[in-house]
């Protein structure tokens, strides 16, 4: 059977079976409050004026303000952007400004989950002058700037179709659906005054990180955080098809999220839309300061009920109603060009003219500036309107820091980097106490870095072992969650840390992207200052996940993060807990960076001394004497053996001495390499080594073997099960053994003793693989620290 038309528009969704107590009992019903004549009125002008300008935005390249008939050549060649969100966005952008402008102790930032909505925000941002503020001389409020802000959108040189970091008041990436709910919720932690209104689509709230987002109550405490107000907008459609939320009627939804944590106000009689919203907000602002004052009073309330918005209006509202006998309002039709033929047919051309002067854009923008009518509802000052507020383009806090040295071990001993690691972070916290948080998937103890909690604790408000003291550490099972809060603390100056299993970091590989991509972006745009980088830490590494066994192994998440621009991408392997300290104190002062640190939360050798490493990681790589032939000078090795990543240099190393015993005049080098950026092109790479620099580490023509944690070189192979740790090693082809045995081919001549040589590092690797099968677990001597004489 073909697929259906759906015939009329706005179809409402089946009713429920569930009682309709639930509305009576859970929903929110607040009594008729007028508006003020002239704020109605105020807003209703804003709202024709935002609405005109993103129509336009998607089709006009002349004739902007309709001063003369339209014709096909004031239609762009390319007709780009999605027209039905964007009256709903205009609508709460307006709202938002109104309850700024009626409440001057008010801090908001507006948060946009449709990202593609773009045209409506920038229609909103001209209208409130922000535009100008950041891109004078191109958008100001004037004739010349209105032109420029229609005919240049979603074409080379202007604004792009979705929001991103050009867009002013924006502290989150439009190019991907269902993080801004989680942005948000990170937002506000540790800003007690901050509220943040995001606007979360019906079909962005499909996703599943939307899904697991709505929780992020359960862990803000109203005592140190400010507040989130939620708005799911429910217009019903997604690009081709009705959304699950547009099929959910009040009940449902109401039922859903009141057992989420929520007070849910249902606005959606057109009739009073305006009234209704702008007491609605009214309503949420008040409940909010309810919720923290009896919090900061010392009389918390026990799982509060937060507000929150489900506003119900029309895909596409305002727009053509019908064109060439298919619904638009109100249907899929609108959600991205409702009149697609534009510039090529005269009916839809007409119906375009038709639409967009129904808008009176005339009556509201004279001389190239909004009317009075159309700002009245702006607060006067102008870094309170939405598009100004300081956090959102220039907030970064910075760490006090603090000396990574106190926290380092002997060299020589075996340690774990996360449990040293921890320690040093502990310090951290207490030294900043407001500005740091880590965010993560329930593993901290797992990944030995539990020493944080010495002075602090969880932070999880439904729980009342860790409600209300003030904890730094937030543990969630969502990978989706811990991304997108410290996204959003980190665009409003603070500073995060995300460690992870490294096999599951690769659920957020699109957020991080978006991310990065976002940054990017910022760094070009000249008003936006620095952010701190975004932290990652990686453990539970596959070369010690035999245990877990084949699904816990998956390094990959390297070559997404390699993937980024240069300026962008930061890729650390520390060796030891030493290097791994100096490691992550570097990263948390840096600037503007995506950091991925690597290391084992299993006890490992320590090669280097705090000055050593603290040498060895500015240099980024370095030849490492006391596990390499002496040489004399000038005399160039046979082989050079790298690690890079700390289970696979401890097999460098120990195949070294292995070497050294059964092959003692092949000349090996070793060398280790903890930035993984200076292997890049000079060309590509601010930490790319010079060319002298590397053929000083690497030689000019020597065999190199690269024994590498990842994927590329000698690394991981897709290779693995439940076993032993050193089985591992065999399994992906990275063991002393097998760097050995490929040292010896390439170094030693035949006829040089190497086929003797050969035959007794195979019947080691007989002897370790007979003992595993026989035991179940790797020789006890496997982890002895090498020794050379």
């Amino acid at each position: 059977m073909p697929r259906s038309e759906i015939p009329i528009p706005n179809p409402p969704a089946l009713p429920s079976s569930l009682p309709d107590s639930i509305l009576h009992d859970l929903s929110v019903t607040l009594p008729p409050k007028p508006l003020p004549p002239t704020d109605l009125a105020s807003l209703k002008a804003f709202q024709r004026a935002a609405n005109y300008l993103a129509a336009s935005m998607i089709f006009l390249r002349s004739n902007t303000l309709l001063q003369n008939p339209l014709s096909h050549n004031d239609i762009k060649p390319r007709l780009l952007g999605h027209w039905g969100t964007c009256p709903g966005l205009v609508l709460v952008y307006s709202h938002l400004n109104l309850l700024l402008r009626n409440n001057p102790d008010l801090e908001m930032i507006f948060v946009i989950g449709p990202g593609h909505g773009a045209p409506a925000a920038l229609a909103a941002l001209w209208l409130e002058g922000s535009l100008e503020r950041f891109y004078p001389g191109e958008y100001d409020l004037t004739e010349s700037g209105f032109h420029n802000l229609v005919t240049r959108f979603s074409v080379p040189g202007g604004f792009p179709s979705h929001i991103n970091a050009e867009t002013p008041g924006a502290i989150h990436e439009g190019g991907e659906l269902g993080y801004a709910l989680g942005a948000a919720f990170g937002a506000v932690m540790d800003k007690p005054d901050l509220v943040v209104t995001v606007v979360v689509g019906d079909g962005e709230a499909e996703t599943g990180p939307t899904a697991t987002a709505w929780h992020a109550i359960k862990f803000l405490d109203p005592k140190e955080s400010g507040a989130v107000i939620p708005i799911l907008h429910v217009n019903g459609f997604k690009i081709s098809e009705r959304t699950i939320f547009g099929c959910m009627d009040d009940k449902e939804i109401v039922a859903l999220f009141s057992g989420y944590g929520y007070q849910v106000l249902v606005v959606e009689d057109l009739e009073r839309v305006d009234e209704e919203l702008q007491g609605g907000l009214d309503w949420a602002l008040g409940e909010i300061r309810k919720i923290q004052k009896a919090a900061r009073e010392g009389r918390a309330v026990i799982k509060p009920r937060w507000p929150m918005i489900v506003l119900r209006t029309p895909k596409g509202w305002t727009g053509p109603k019908e064109v060439d006998g298919k619904i638009i309002e109100g249907s899929f039709h609108s959600h991205q060009v409702p009149l697609p033929k534009a510039g090529e047919e005269d009916g839809q051309l007409g119906e375009l003219g038709k639409w967009l002067e129904s808008y009176r854009i005339g009556e509201l923008v004279k001389d190239g500036r909004p009317t009075e009518e159309v700002t009245r509802i702006l607060p006067r000052e102008r870094e309170r309107r939405l598009g100004q507020n300081r956090l959102t383009y220039d907030a970064y806090e910075g760490l006090k820091r603090v000396d990574w040295r106190e926290f380092t071990v002997e060299k020589g001993t075996d340690q774990s980097c996360m449990k040293v690691t921890g320690k040093f972070l502990d310090r951290v916290f207490r030294e900043n106490p407001k500005s740091i948080r880590l965010f993560s998937p329930d593993e901290l103890e797992s990944n030995k870095l539990d020493a944080i909690l010495d002075h602090t604790q969880r932070n999880f408000q439904w729980d009342e072992y860790s409600r209300g003291n003030g904890g730094r550490v937030i543990e969630v099972l969502s990978e989706h969650d811990c991304q997108a809060f410290m996204q959003g603390y980190t665009l409003t100056g603070r500073t995060a840390i995300f460690p992870s299993y490294e096999s599951f970091l690769g659920i957020v590989h699109t957020m991080m992207v978006q991310y990065s991509k976002f940054v990017k972006i910022a760094r070009e745009v000249p008003w936006r200052g620095d952010l701190a980088s975004i932290n990652y830490i990686e453990t539970s590494t596959w070369a010690r996940q035999e245990h877990n066994g084949f699904s816990h192994q998956n390094p990959s998440f390297i070559g997404a993060v390699l993937n980024l621009k240069a300026e962008a991408a930061r890729v650390y392997l520390p060796p030891d807990a030493n290097c791994f300290l100096s490691t992550v104190h570097h990263c948390l002062g840096s600037r503007n960076y995506t950091n991925l640190i690597i290391g084992s939360k299993q006890p490992t050798a320590v090669y280097l001394s705090a000055e050593e490493a603290a040498e060895h990681c500015r240099r980024g790589a370095s030849i490492w004497q006391f596990a390499s032939t002496p040489l004399e000078p000038n005399e160039e090795p046979d082989v050079v053996l790298v690690g890079i990543g700390v289970e696979v240099t401890f097999e460098v190393v120990k195949a070294a001495e292995l070497l050294r015993e059964i092959c003692p005049a092949l000349k090996v080098r070793v060398v280790n390499v903890t930035d993984l950026m200076i292997l890049a092109p000079v060309s590509r790479h601010p930490h790319a080594l010079s060319k002298e620099r590397f053929l000083e580490l690497f030689t000019r023509e020597r065999p190199v073997l690269f024994n590498y944690h990842g994927m590329r070189v000698e690394g991981y192979r897709e290779e693995g099960t439940t076993t032993t740790p050193f089985d591992m090693m065999l399994l992906n082809g990275v063991s002393r053994f097998d760097v050995a045995r490929w040292a010896v081919v390439e170094g030693v001549r035949e006829g040089d003793n190497r086929e003797e040589v050969l035959g007794e590092i195979e019947k080691r690797v007989g002897e370790v693989r007979g003992f595993v099968e026989g035991e179940g677990k790797d020789p006890d001597d496997m982890y002895e620290v090498a020794k050379f004489e």
